[in-house]
């Protein structure tokens, strides 16, 4: 990405640009679409959680609860998505690999029919290692907050 390009705002990442920047598929990309992203300095990501999921199956039957890792997943997805496509133009195809999970915690439950904001800010960036702060909401209420680390690799 040129410098000009790097502080705008770009309003969307539909599911076939996430497609494109991640390598996950159902039942595990956890992220519908990012609705506003700022070259790799801050983005917010959506999830629109749904009782068909998966591991509604068996977490917690009769009492539907989102599994923390999966809200941990859903923030480094988000973040890796804008660390792929924040690569050169014309570069090889990338792949984000989570490194570190900080400072995680789970503040209230999520559950079908909630969506999950996705609120990731870049803390530092050195070669191919991304540090995000990220904070998930639900109708603006903290639910989750983590510090991760990611590593993008070209294949």
């Amino acid at each position: 990405m040129d410098e000009e390009s790097r502080g705008r705002t770009i309003e969307n990442y539909d599911i076939q640009r996430l497609l494109e920047c991640l390598p996950h598929r159902y039942p595990l990309l956890l992220v519908d679409r990012i609705v506003e992203a700022r070259g790799d300095e801050y983005c917010v990501g959506v999830k629109n959680v749904t009782y068909n999921e998966p591991q509604f199956q068996g977490h917690f039957p009769g009492k539907p609860v989102m599994p923390g890792v999966l809200l941990i997943e859903g923030m480094a997805q988000t973040a890796g998505a804008l660390c792929v496509a924040s690569q050169s133009v014309g570069a090889k195809p990338s792949v984000v690999y989570l490194m570190t999970v900080d400072k995680a915690k789970f503040r209230k439950p999520v559950t079908p029919g909630d969506q999950v904001r996705y609120q990731m800010t870049r803390i530092a960036h050195r070669r191919n290692i991304w540090w995000y702060r990220g904070e998930a909401m639900v109708d603006g209420v903290l639910v989750c907050e983590a510090t991760v680390s990611a590593m993008v690799v070209t294949e």
